[in-house]
């Protein structure tokens, strides 16, 4: 079925139809999510890139319904059970449930109980019990008596397992079934086993908890269902029994006889045996995919902060990553991020060797004109920050800790294997930290995004989902920033809108083999470098090219002589341009609008106001409160210094500069209510918190914003 699904997406995202078709358009063309959200606005309205990737997800799910409406339409058909009825019916359904629920009576079914009571011979008893117009039941059901059914009360028996089957399989009763769940149903759970509890102590807010599904916090969902699949806690989901035979009964009891007291026993068969199980797995997953959208947002966005972090840029660094007894990893990085010098210093115990390992740093900031370090704020992280103040160093050499979280994971991935095939994982250990310093997207690329700490039950959601969405939000960010062609890693350049692993390993062996890309138009002469590939990708490449300034800005070349004409016009050259807020003030826009659009005019215009602006801020330099060295030195009424790691949707976790993080819950957040802490606080936000909580023995230290 070629169907056009624009004003259903429309309805569904509240959007006009003509955007949503260009949308959809640009989409089935293959165009990126970032180049339609950058260069295709006035075909799109302006929409944002979060926009346009519900309308490519809604755009597959329509997709997928047509699929399985085809896929049920030829089963049924070839069953000879199609009627025009049915098939107008299959075709208009709206979702997958209600599809699957028309389907259901005509599923292919293993053996049942249902069905093997029709191969002994008893649908006609059930036809006859669903009549309801007998006293004699047991008269009835002799009459149906064989080998298989040797007796009048296992006919009745079978009869009423085809009855529940014909309930289970009528689709109002789902429907209101279904509704009973989504409105009255109660989430409860319980310690699975009383030997289980000291080892399921970290589910203890729900060895005997309920809460209507109606209310119920995804966060408590995703604890819940974990601790169900460890094996701490027995689950259900569903609403009192009581009222689903209340609305069921009636539906299908329509007398006081003994048939229908017969018929009233299939009921109660066919909800407890086939209907509660399956609704109590759909609402399961319902709630669970809900879940795990809200936790998949919560994750999207910090990942999105983190990604977005200020860069030092272009320093000479040296980074370390600190130990106690292992000692000190050292590296000393140029303004690229090339790796120059390794050294290992034991300033801390168990060697206590201070004086030596200042004097190594001292060596090695001086001999490679170091301009900022990097400290791991890992183990010994506050300890190191301290020995080198004590270096008291020239102020225009700062200092930073830096957020290690994933260094680890990088040191021994396949990524920076091939980075440093001759260095062991401690050397990598560092490089990332000093790189992460330099430019933190660059180097947060190469790890796996869940292992970078940002996230919330990252292992129990959807991976699949979680995947595509957080791969989303570095393209955004990636293709944000923009990237520098000639020293990008290959891995920055996967994420480049219509690039991928090829390419951009091709591009890194063109520029290796050429010493250098000299323009956007030189692009073209990479292998695989088709129009589409340079259409999607080329806006969001930068190259620093004295005759052509446009090169290393985000103006796309389909518009360069667009950009030509308007210095034209002023009598300036675009160098002159580019910059020149005068002479940018004075045009006349009105004169351009036949060739381009408003959106995308306005935006060459602020491009050239501002050519090549990076996005993020500049990195400022933090301390942490000098006093702490252990949650030992943290006392409730402190005000105190830290940088939020993590937004989860009940809190937020705070550095303060110690091994221990603390909490700052949603309710003290503000004195006012707020439904979400991401309203109040991002990841990387340098804060002043007050501490209202210290337990020493759990390690958790409690935070306020409210003071």
């Amino acid at each position: 079925m070629n169907i056009n699904f624009t004003k259903e997406i429309a309805t569904a995202l509240n959007l006009k139809s003509h955007f949503v078709e260009n949308t959809i358009k640009l989409l089935e063309e293959d165009a990126s999510v970032p180049f339609i959200a950058r260069y295709r606005k006035d075909n799109t309205g302006g929409l944002d890139e979060l926009q346009i990737l519900d309308i490519k997800n809604l755009l597959q799910q329509f997709k997928e319904l047509e699929k399985r409406k085809e896929y049920i339409l030829k089963t049924i058909d070839e069953q000879g059970k199609l009627t025009p009825e049915l098939k107008q019916k299959i075709v208009e359904v709206k979702d997958l449930i209600s599809l699957e629920d028309i389907y259901l009576p005509y599923k292919q079914k293993r053996k049942t109980k249902g069905t093997i009571a029709k191969e002994n011979g008893l649908e006609g008893l059930a036809k006859m019990l669903m009549t309801q117009n007998a006293d004699n039941v047991v008269s009835m059901a002799s009459r149906f008596l064989n080998k298989n059914v040797p007796n009048a009360e296992e006919a009745l028996q079978g009869a009423r397992y085809i009855i529940a089957e014909w309930v289970n399989e009528r689709q109002t009763a789902r429907e209101k079934m279904r509704a009973l769940f989504k409105r009255e149903a109660i989430v409860s759970s319980v310690l699975s086993k009383k030997d289980k509890r000291e080892d399921a102590q970290k589910y203890n807010d729900y060895f005997e908890f309920s809460e209507p599904t109606s209310r119920i916090k995804s966060h408590r969902i995703l604890a819940i269902l974990r601790g169900e699949n460890e094996g701490f806690l027995k689950v259900k989901i569903e609403p009192s029994e009581d009222k689903a035979f209340d609305i069921l009964k009636p539906m299908f009891v329509r007398d006081t006889n003994a048939a229908s007291e017969q018929v009233a026993l299939a009921v109660e068969e066919a909800y407890k045996r086939l209907l509660k199980p399956s609704l109590e797995t759909e609402l399961r997953n319902e709630l669970k995919e809900k879940a795990d959208k809200i936790a998949i947002d919560v994750f999207a966005e910090n990942l999105k902060e983190l990604l977005l972090a200020s860069p030092v840029g272009a320093k000479k660094t040296l980074a370390i990553d600190p130990g106690f007894k292992s000692g000190c990893k050292v590296v000393c990085l140029n303004e690229k991020g090339d790796f120059l010098k390794y050294e290992t210093i034991f300033p801390h115990p168990p060697q206590m060797q201070k004086s030596a390992a200042q004097t190594s740093l001292k060596a090695l900031i001086e001999k490679y004109k170091i301009e900022v370090i990097a400290i791991g704020n890992g183990t010994a992280g506050r300890e190191t920050e301290q020995l080198v103040r004590e270096l008291f160093l020239p102020e225009s050499i700062k200092v930073y800790l830096v957020n290690e979280d994933g260094a680890s994971i990088y040191s021994a991935s396949k990524v920076a294997r091939e980075e440093f095939p001759n260095e062991d994982v401690t050397v990598r250990g560092a490089v990332s930290i000093g790189r992460r310093l330099m430019d933190p997207l660059a180097e947060l690329v190469k790890i796996d995004a869940k292992s970078i700490g940002v996230g919330q039950y990252q292992y129990d959601v959807n991976q699949k989902d979680l995947k595509n969405r957080l791969d989303a939000v570095v393209e955004s960010c990636v293709n944000n920033v923009g990237v520098n062609v000639n020293t990008a890693s290959k891995y920055l350049l996967t994420y480049v809108s219509g690039l991928g692993e090829t390419l951009s390993q091709n591009i890194i062996d063109y520029r290796t083999e050429n010493k250098r890309i000299s323009s956007r138009n030189e692009l073209k002469k990479v292998p695989r470098m088709g129009a589409k590939s340079f259409e999607q990708s080329i806006g969001f490449l930068r190259v620093e090219n004295e005759k052509n300034p446009l090169d290393n800005s985000s103006v796309h070349p389909e518009n360069y002589d667009l950009v030509k004409q308007i210095a034209k016009d002023l009598n300036c050259e675009i160098s002159t341009l580019i910059g020149n807020q005068d002479l940018l003030n004075k045009i006349d826009k009105t004169k351009y609008l036949k060739s381009v659009g408003a959106m995308t005019l306005n935006d060459i215009l602020a491009e050239l106001k501002k050519p090549s602006r990076d996005p993020r801020s500049e990195a400022e330099v933090f301390e942490f409160d000098r006093n702490l060295k252990s949650i030992g030195d943290v006392i409730p009424a402190m005000i105190l210094p830290g940088i939020v790691t993590n937004v989860t949707n009940f809190g937020a976790f705070v550095d303060l500069g110690i091994k221990q993080n603390g909490l700052i819950h949603i309710s003290n957040m503000s004195d006012t209510f707020i439904s979400d802490p991401s309203e109040v606080l991002k990841v990387n936000q340098k804060i002043m918190a007050k501490v209202i909580d210290v337990d020493t023995q759990r390690g958790r230290i409690g935070l306020s914003l409210v003071f």
